[in-house]
Parts: structure tokens; sequence; C-alpha cells
């Protein structure tokens, strides 16, 4: 069950594993793509250095450079949301959840052409599998 905020663009995903298990999954199959992943966050493990709870959330920054690049050429400011990220959070029910930025919304905010979509999409199916 995908569920897409339009108004956001965040793209929300179940999945059947735990966070951490769940950005293993995705980070593996990232790099077996050749994408770069360039940072992994634990915002639960920096919280609790800072005394405070969290449930897990973690998140994963990734790209291609060769995808990315056309997108700040065309509009500067993209790289606001550029590279890629995916959260990854458990839920006060205990659920693991997946989310990230719709190519389609990001391409609108930046008033991309439509056809940049397609330089952000490659990564949706990685994502999906690692949820699997």
């Amino acid at each position: 069950m995908q569920q897409t905020q339009m108004d956001s663009g965040i793209v929300t995903i179940p999945s059947q594993h735990s966070v951490a298990d769940t950005l293993d999954q995705l980070e593996r199959l990232l790099r077996e793509r050749g994408l770069i992943v360039f940072a992994r966050i634990d915002f639960s493990r920096d919280a609790a250095s800072a005394g405070l709870t969290l449930r897990p959330e973690q998140m994963l920054i990734f790209g291609n450079p060769k995808a990315g690049t056309p997108l700040m050429q065309a509009a500067a400011v993209s790289g606001i949301d550029l590279p890629l990220k995916a959260l990854v959070w458990e839920d006060a029910e205990g659920r693991t959840w997946l989310a990230y930025n719709a190519p389609e919304y990001l391409v609108r905010r930046h008033g991309l052409r439509p056809s940049f979509a397609a330089n952000l999409a490659s990564p949706i199916a990685l994502l999906e599998a690692a949820t699997k």
C-alpha cells in the first residue's frame, strides 16, 4: 500500500522489516546499481546522545551526479532537494515506514520540464524492493 500526499509530495510505503534492516537492504541495492550513498543519519541514536528518546528513525542520502546535475543546471535551487533521501521510521504501533519525495513533485516544485522526473525515478524500484 503506497500513499502519496500530493500537497507535500511525500510518498510513504510500509516496510516488512525493521528500520535498520530496511536501510541496510536499501543501501546494498543502491550500491549494487552504482548509486552513491553519501550519508546515513541515525536520528534516534543522535537523540539518545542528547539525552532524548525517539523511536527508531534513520535517513539515507544518495544519488547519481549524472541524474541530478542536469536538474541543478536547469534550476540551481533544485540542489536543495538533491541528493535524494529516504526516511525510514517506526511508528507508535511498531510498524516501519519508508518515505521519499515524489519525482513529479520535485519537478513541479522547481519549475523543471516534466521530462526531468525520469532522472529522479530510477531509484523508486529499489526503495520499494527494500521494504519487501
